[in-house]
């Protein structure tokens, strides 16, 4: 079970990407798994596939696409080049857990009456088809992206647009009160909002420090000691466990420019490794991290003493390949 979990995590945050999969995964074990140390094992191997698989897609982390964006790397070279890394940094943790593990698992089904309402009103076909649509949407961003050449966030919108107008048609003849549960406009009411003003203030924070020119005094500090793009780029990655891996992307983006480090360069596609699986290194370095803390509960020094070490392994095993790949 912990290997078909982890591997539909790794492919599924691909597409939904590695915060949205770890809520939906996290939805899942609880349903299925009753002993505190089994979820808390199963919830931390979640998150280091979540951010393995979101490191290797364009979509599946916050960190690729702001490198995306930026124009630092490509849909398609991103994606060849970094996901056999990103699988063994995936793999390694995971066949050391399955060793480690020992007797069975208790598992707690939930009856039929306590499933959600929303269940009562809305069909299976329904179900399917806005699921199916919204996978087709959000893998659909980067041929966009690549026929139109315009801004990925015009994908996004575009494939929610359709979203929209397919709920509006299949929810049109339900009263008003399950029209408006169901609905974009009544979902958009729920969206996380301090999440995105906490990212938004990191990212000014970071220009700051970029126009100030503080952020290029560190990359000359950074080159000075250490004259290898592996050196540094695997010492972003374990910084990000620390300092969360959007921010020492952003800062990197702006300690380094494209006129350095050309568009797909190891320098980039390496750093859209690392900071996507170095966040995993602690339990606190990436979103996907802290929303299963805070659903689990899950005691940082636990993550610390149980989790750490095996991820920053299959982290350093991830860069082998990718040296060795090319």
């Amino acid at each position: 079970m912990l290997w078909a979990l982890s591997l539909v995590t790794f492919f599924l945050s691909a597409a939904l990407d590695n915060l949205t999969t770890c809520i939906v995964m996290a939805a899942v074990l609880k349903k299925m798994i009753k002993d505190k140390n089994d979820l808390w094992l199963f919830a931390s191997m979640i998150i280091i596939s979540a951010n393995a698989g979101g490191a290797w897609s364009p979509i599946g982390d916050v960190t690729t696409i702001m490198l995306w964006i930026g124009g630092q790397i490509t849909a398609t070279n991103i994606i060849t080049q970094i996901f056999f890394p990103s699988l063994v940094a995936a793999l390694i943790p995971l066949i050391i857990f399955s060793i480690k593990m020992k007797g069975s698992i208790v598992y707690e089904y939930t009856n039929s009456e306590d499933t959600d309402k929303t269940d009562q009103r809305v069909s299976a076909f329904e179900k399917y088809l806005v699921f199916t649509t919204g996978i087709a949407a959000l893998l659909f961003v980067p041929i966009f992206k690549t026929i139109t050449h315009l801004p990925p966030f015009m994908g996004i919108l575009f494939g929610l647009s359709i979203i929209w107008i397919l709920t509006e048609i299949l929810h049109k003849k339900k009263n008003d009160e399950h029209r408006r549960s169901l609905s974009i406009s009544g979902i958009i009411e729920r969206i996380d909002t301090p999440s995105i003003l906490f990212f938004l203030g990191i990212l000014m924070a970071v220009a700051a420090l970029q126009t100030a020119g503080h952020l290029t005094q560190l990359s000359g500090i950074l080159d000075k000691n250490f004259n290898s793009v592996y050196v540094i780029d695997g010492l972003i990655g374990i910084f990000s466990s620390i300092i969360d891996n959007v921010p020492m992307v952003a800062a990197t983006m702006g300690m380094y420019s494209i006129d350095v480090h050309s568009v797909d360069s190891t320098f980039w596609e390496l750093l859209a490794y690392c900071a996507g699986t170095g966040g995993s290194i602690l339990i606190i370095g990436s979103a996907a991290g802290v929303a299963i803390m805070g659903i689990f509960k899950i005691d940082f020094v636990w993550y610390f003493k149980n989790i750490s070490i095996t991820a920053l392994i299959g982290y350093l095993f991830g860069i082998i390949t990718y040296i060795v790949l090319n």
